[in-house]
């Protein structure tokens, strides 16, 4: 790998403290990945973006903000996209997925936060993230307390701008989601110096809807009896979606599934047929939150879904491309990002109908409800959504877990008793 530590000097980080960092995520990943047998070839192209994870990604971020333009950070799939493509910047979703960040978030939040939260907000204190350190603007949103509060504190170590998500989905809460999607386009202008026209913003919807065509093709792979791909390998795909360069993405990844496609016409799987079908549903798995699926693999099941901000809720329901105004191009844009069912809404019946409907889309045997710490809104959510399945005959089962590695054997011993009680005969049946 090149020698990018004078780029990192320049962007003024930590680099002692990152040194740690770089030392800790290699090994993490060669066990929970590179251990894997029989994985696509395909994967290659996903390894080296991890290998290069803050370095050639970084280097084409400066590279471009050499040239005057601008990087965007985001935490949250409703920012908007197309709006970055169109303003000329570059859109990065922003990491919290590691408890090597959590410390430095306890220096300015409680203890009692998320460890999303206080991971985010460590990342950047602590000068170890370069994407932090290379975004000219940060996006935060509305969609929970804890983020809601912790922008005000963010806002002293970067410039931050913030979009009041409605917390319904009433006619005028769209309409006062057009306007805040038009008020950060319009900061957005004034802040790189380039016009969203009509014809970029058409542009840029059709490049974000070809990005959610490519991850909706992939997880159709996963709906296969003989699964060609680990559900640990879709979620890294799912996760560099978020930050790397979007034609590239849509490039490898359509490469990715041609391999797939042919791996199901051959009757290759990568897991034993009568392994319990796990979807996944709850709270985001920012990188390099692997955790969860690494358990759920590890004990006998395989993930074949996620109704997560870092699955389905990211690329599910396109923007409508038929806008012939900007007026009605934003009207498209906030109608698709409200029809994404996060737990900050209330009342929320779409999400619990989109987890049975994915259940039986992709014949699973269980859903395994994923919470974080100290996440108020998927917690206090779950109620609503066991009562649903319980009256549909779906097992669930809750897991609440943070970062830390020193919980896995309670979850394993868990979660291999749920897998136990499954039904795997049925759902066999049912997807051939």
């Amino acid at each position: 790998m090149p020698d990018y530590r004078e780029m990192w000097k320049s962007l003024k980080m930590d680099i002692e403290k990152h040194d740690q960092l770089c030392e800790i995520l290699p090994r993490f990943y060669e066990d929970i990945y590179l251990s894997q047998e029989n994985r696509p070839e395909a994967m290659n192209y996903y390894n080296f973006v991890v290998s290069e994870v803050h370095g050639l990604r970084i280097q084409e971020l400066e590279e471009h903000r050499s040239k005057g333009g601008k990087v965007i950070g985001s935490f949250c799939v409703f920012v908007p996209d197309e709006i970055i493509d169109s303003g000329g910047a570059i859109g990065v979703g922003l990491c919290g997925g590691s408890e090597f960040w959590e410390p430095d978030g306890e220096r300015v939040l409680p203890r009692n936060t998320c460890p999303l939260v206080k991971a985010s907000i460590g990342a950047k204190i602590s000068s170890t993230c370069p994407y932090f350190q290379s975004c000219d603007l940060i996006v935060g949103e509305t969609t929970c307390d804890g983020k809601k509060k912790s922008w005000e504190i963010l806002r002293d170590y970067i410039p931050v701008h913030v979009m009041d998500l409605p917390q319904m989905k009433r006619e005028k809460d769209n309409i006062s989601w057009q306007d805040e999607i038009k008020i950060f386009m319009e900061r957005l202008e004034t802040m790189t110096g380039n016009r969203v026209t009509t014809e970029k913003l058409s542009e840029s919807i059709k490049l974000m809807n070809r990005k959610r065509k490519t991850l909706m093709r992939l997880y159709n792979t996963r709906k296969s009896h003989r699964l060609p791909i680990s559900g640990k390998d879709a979620l890294l795909i799912s996760q560099i979606a978020f930050y790397d360069n979007t034609e590239r993405f849509i490039e490898k990844t359509n490469e990715l599934c041609d391999e797939l496609e042919k791996r199901i016409e051959d009757s290759i799987s990568v897991f034993e047929d009568d392994t319990p079908r796990i979807l996944v549903s709850g709270t985001p798995m920012a990188i390099p939150n692997w955790k969860l699926h690494h358990i759920i693999e590890t004990s006998g099941g395989a993930v074949v879904c996620e109704e997560t901000c870092t699955g389905t809720r990211y690329f599910e329901n396109l923007v409508d491309e038929g806008g012939k105004t900007l007026d009605e191009q934003i009207k498209a844009l906030a109608d698709r990002y409200l029809n994404i069912n996060c737990a900050c809404f209330t009342p929320n019946m779409g999400r619990t109908e989109d987890i049975v409907r994915l259940y039986r889309e992709y014949n699973a045997h269980g859903v395994v409800y994923f919470t974080l710490p100290f996440c108020q809104t998927y917690a206090t959510e779950f109620k609503k959504v066991k009562d649903v399945l319980d009256r549909e005959g779906i097992p669930v089962i809750m897991i609440e877990t943070g970062y830390s590695l020193q919980d896995t054997g309670q979850i394993k011993t868990r979660l291999e008793a749920f897998f136990e009680m499954l039904d795997t005969d049925k759902g066999r049946a049912a997807s051939k």
